[in-house]
């Protein structure tokens, strides 16, 4: 959230005659190592929730509150979905985007601040129930003690739907030496991985896929060892964007290693995933 220069925080003065804490107009707040500023009108907006009842001034109260090594007042909750939990409170409603995979986290969130009303906005919706909420993922691979949703019974789910994900994944990797960047040597893995439904992951590449890893595998099953026998990832994306795909997400991750004990020239390799999704209700207006 975007700051003018005069906004800052301070400690609070006790007020004349009262012997009452006040708190500054613009509240500095460290959730889950997420830092938001905000107006304390914001916090105590919401009668007997628990950010009003944090804080409103009593006595003592900014005293008992807990602060990081900065002096933000902090709370041990999870700092990406508190976003919303401030959405609401400025707006009371809330906006989420689409395919939303943490709802039911952030009604947890909600029952945690005392926000009846905003848990009541986020209850499930059993009479309109989507088969985007179903699990996408194999009901007899989910492994023990993971935190997933059970899969309801394939009698439920149309074998031939057209909706879903497709995961495309891509390695890379390079050797830098210590005296120049510019002696970088870059080397791709010519291998572009592909998870998702076999059905689904067959109708969009057809005969571009090599299934040698994980053969024979029945169409409503899911796999996450199928990769593509060219190189190239636009010709990837666009034939999942001829087949009506659009990419919701994406996120990659870099590690480094020394070559050996003897250099000090490093091999990095990064990693990147790109999630497409492909809407249910399309085809359900087509039909």
């Amino acid at each position: 959230m975007a700051l003018s220069s005069n906004c800052r925080t301070y400690l609070p003065p006790r007020e004349q005659g009262t012997g009452l804490p006040s708190f500054p107009e613009v509240v500095e707040l460290n959730v889950g190592g997420q830092v938001y500023f905000t107006r304390h009108s914001t916090l105590v907006g919401t009668p007997h929730s628990l950010l009003w009842k944090m804080f409103t001034p009593k006595r003592d109260t900014a005293n008992d509150l807990a602060k990081d090594s900065k002096g933000r007042f902090f709370i041990d909750r999870d700092g990406f979905l508190f976003r919303y939990i401030l959405d609401y409170l400025r707006d009371k409603q809330v906006v989420l985007p689409d395919h939303f995979p943490e709802k039911g986290r952030l009604r947890r969130e909600a029952e945690y601040f005392q926000l009846p009303d905003l848990v009541k906005l986020l209850a499930p919706d059993d009479n309109k129930q989507s088969p985007d909420d179903y699990c996408h993922s194999d009901y007899e691979e989910v492994s023990q003690g993971s935190d997933t949703r059970i899969c309801p019974p394939s009698s439920l789910l149309p074998p031939d739907r057209k909706w879903g994900f497709i995961t495309i994944g891509y390695r890379g990797s390079c050797t830098i030496g210590r005296e120049s960047q510019a002696d970088a040597k870059f080397r791709r893995v010519p291998r572009i991985l592909v998870c998702g439904r076999i059905a689904l992951v067959k109708e969009v590449f057809g005969e571009s896929l090599n299934e040698s890893r994980d053969p024979d595998r029945a169409p409503e099953r899911y796999t996450s060892r199928f990769y593509l026998k060219f190189k190239h990832l636009e010709r990837a994306f666009d034939m999942l964007s001829e087949c009506g795909f659009h990419m919701v997400a994406c996120n990659s991750s870099v590690t480094a290693s020394f070559v050996n004990q003897y250099t000090d020239d490093k091999v990095w390799s990064s990693y990147t995933e790109y999630v497409f999704y492909r809407k249910y209700k399309t085809f359900l207006r087509a039909t």
